[in-house]
């Protein structure tokens, strides 16, 4: 599967927290993060993951093009809880997008840990039935 991993300044941490302890469960899907979210996942836990433009320069719209690809199966995206004055077009159009093509999406702890433990137990498999990857992915796969 395609997991595509977000986090907000304040939720960087928490996002590398988590990675560790899901670190067995990730390793064995194909990870992209933006920049600097990707940096401290990738030398907190040795994952390999495709590291994206920064949030602030498209890193979250290079995710969004993926989903409406259907380049990714699940969306793992901390966000600040704090008000925010900056315009959030891009993450509005990101969830809509997740939406429309059937995105499972985590924006907090709890929820990131239901997808990823069912993930783990093959309950997102419905994914590849309906929504079957690229030839990219597939090529990557057999690699």
């Amino acid at each position: 599967m395609e997991i595509a991993i977000i986090a907000h300044d304040t939720k960087k941490e928490l996002m590398t927290q988590f990675c560790i302890a899901y670190c067995g469960i990730l390793s064995k899907h194909n990870l992209c993060a933006t920049s600097i979210t990707a940096k401290y996942i990738s030398e907190a836990t040795g994952l390999s993951i495709e590291r994206l433009l920064t949030g602030e320069q498209g890193g979250e719209q290079q995710i969004a093009s993926r989903i409406a690809y259907n380049e990714i199966d699940v969306l793992l995206d901390f966000r600040d809880t704090r008000p925010q004055e900056r315009d959030n077009d891009t993450e509005r159009e990101l969830f809509r997008l997740c939406d429309m093509y059937n995105i499972p999406v985590a924006t907090n702890i709890a929820t990131a840990e239901v997808l990823i433990t069912a993930l783990d137990r093959g309950d997102l498999n419905w994914r590849e039935l309906i929504n079957p990857h690229t030839a990219r992915y597939r090529a990557k796969k057999k690699v």
